[in-house]
């Protein structure tokens, strides 16, 4: 399940004064200051393992010089989003050795509260605060106001969520839609999906939608053309040379990633009744720039059969921001603030 925790001082709850937010990663740790609403200060990039724990690296960033020439007194509240399910007060890493309690977390290291995310989550609840210049629209279709807002994003993983509106505020949903069955849609995605098969007893969308579904797909394209000394690369290598033209089938595999993407993408819009839009997140896709533009997403994205037209007005957006999950678990700490000073009244 991807959740989200709480662990707070019951006798403080004042949300005054500087705050730490952070995007946790298995392989970098993103930190900034949020003096301001929306003002993101002494952003820094840590790789994990570099820090035995999480508290290490907390301390050694609000340490940093960067971080002490803006900072004017004690942080006191902090969130969290971090790529992994959030289900209690332990957490331990997927991706990473890092394990921790939320609590002694937060006791630790000084805080009054301490509000810790799945990074989806803080994602999903960034999309009513990014700005125009931090989206770009593939395709045609208006967002309807106060609708249900869909989101995918394929990486390491596929993540998926949205968020819905209730009484004022959005409510993020805690979703495992990457692992759905796959669904092909032409008589090349079933072979493939027969290949995959022999493999993995259930195909899901994310072993194709995903970095470790590009480095499949394309083992099993270079297979059907009879090509067993094609070497093998990672999903980093077969994007690069398929943006740059060198590899033919690494061209056809991320054409066919981002088809399938518009698939899954356009079941999900189906799914939500997402006519707020879905938006595309993720380390995969906004490397593709062009290619991904004039991909066959949005066609696929609307491919419906009855259902295209409902499908062509709900419009899709590429997420450019450069770092959108601060934007999420900055809400989500406002929110949970707000409702922990009303509780004390």
């Amino acid at each position: 399940m991807n959740g989200e925790m709480l662990s707070n001082n019951p006798k403080k709850s004042c949300n005054a004064g500087p705050r730490l937010l952070a995007d946790i990663g298995g392989t970098n740790a993103r930190f900034a200051l949020e003096i301001n609403s929306h003002e993101f200060n002494a952003i820094a990039v840590l790789p994990c393992n570099a820090y035995p724990d999480l508290q290490s690296a907390i301390a050694a960033y609000l340490s940093s010089p960067e971080v002490l020439a803006v900072c004017q007194s004690p942080v006191k509240n902090a969130a969290i989003a971090i790529a992994n399910p959030v289900d209690s007060d332990v957490v331990r890493m997927t991706n990473h050795h890092w394990t921790f309690s939320i609590e002694s977390l937060r006791q630790a290291a000084g805080f009054d509260n301490l509000v810790v995310v799945n990074d989806f989550t803080a994602l999903a609840m960034a999309l009513p605060h990014l700005a125009a210049n931090e989206r770009v629209q593939i395709g045609g279709g208006h967002a309807q106001p106060n609708r249900a807002i869909g989101l995918i994003g394929p990486g390491t993983g596929l993540g998926v969520s949205g968020i819905i509106p209730s009484g004022g505020h959005w409510v993020a949903l805690s979703s495992e839609g990457g692992h759905v069955s796959f669904s092909p849609s032409s008589e090349l995605e079933i072979a493939i999906l027969r290949e995959v098969w022999k493999e993995y007893p259930h195909a899901s969308a994310e072993r194709l939608i995903s970095g470790m579904g590009l480095e499949l797909m394309y083992r099993i394209l270079a297979q059907m053309d009879k090509q067993a000394d094609t070497e093998a690369m990672n999903a980093a290598d077969i994007t690069r040379r398929a943006l740059d033209g060198s590899c033919a089938i690494c061209t056809r595999t991320v054409d066919y990633f981002c088809a399938m993407l518009g698939t899954i993408a356009g079941n999900l819009a189906m799914t939500l009744g997402a006519t707020g839009g879905v938006y595309i997140g993720g380390g995969i896709v906004p490397r593709l720039g062009e290619f991904f533009t004039q991909s066959a997403f949005r066609q696929r994205f609307e491919a419906k059969g009855r259902f295209a037209d409902y499908l062509a007005q709900i419009p899709t957006y590429l997420i450019t921001a450069e770092y959108p999950a601060f934007l999420g678990v900055s809400a989500i700490l406002n929110e949970r603030l707000s409702f922990s000073d009303s509780a004390d009244i």
